[in-house]
């Protein structure tokens, strides 16, 4: 069984920059699809960024120029660069792992709170 942990979560001001990881205890296949999420208070979760492979990412349209998603798959851990980071980031970040059908993965973490003041 794989765990996924999440770092990095932390109150800044808006503008500031963090970098989140998701560290997975066991094997990830590198073909695997990793995602991170983020679920707002009140707000459905909604998918932030995804990656395939070492390079293949996508972006949500709110945060592409800004968030950049990575993998090291030799540490067996995600990250996501956050940059120029806006109130409306607030949210708890999740990072999945392993997708299996849309928005479904066979792995996900418990997340880790960002908190963007103006």
């Amino acid at each position: 069984q794989v765990m996924l942990v999440e770092s990095g979560g932390d109150s800044v001001q808006a503008g500031g920059s963090l970098k989140l990881s998701c560290a997975a205890s066991g094997y990830i296949v590198s073909s695997c699809a990793m995602a991170w999420y983020r679920q707002a208070q009140g707000n459905e979760r909604e998918l932030v960024s995804r990656i395939v492979g070492l390079d293949t990412t996508s972006y949500a349209d709110s945060v592409k120029g800004r968030f950049t998603i990575s993998r090291d798959n030799a540490k067996n851990t995600l990250y996501l660069q956050m940059d120029s980071l806006k109130t409306e980031d607030t949210a708890v970040y999740v990072c999945a792992a392993c997708w299996l059908r849309p928005n479904i993965y066979k792995y996900w973490g418990q997340g880790t709170q960002v908190t963007v003041s103006s």
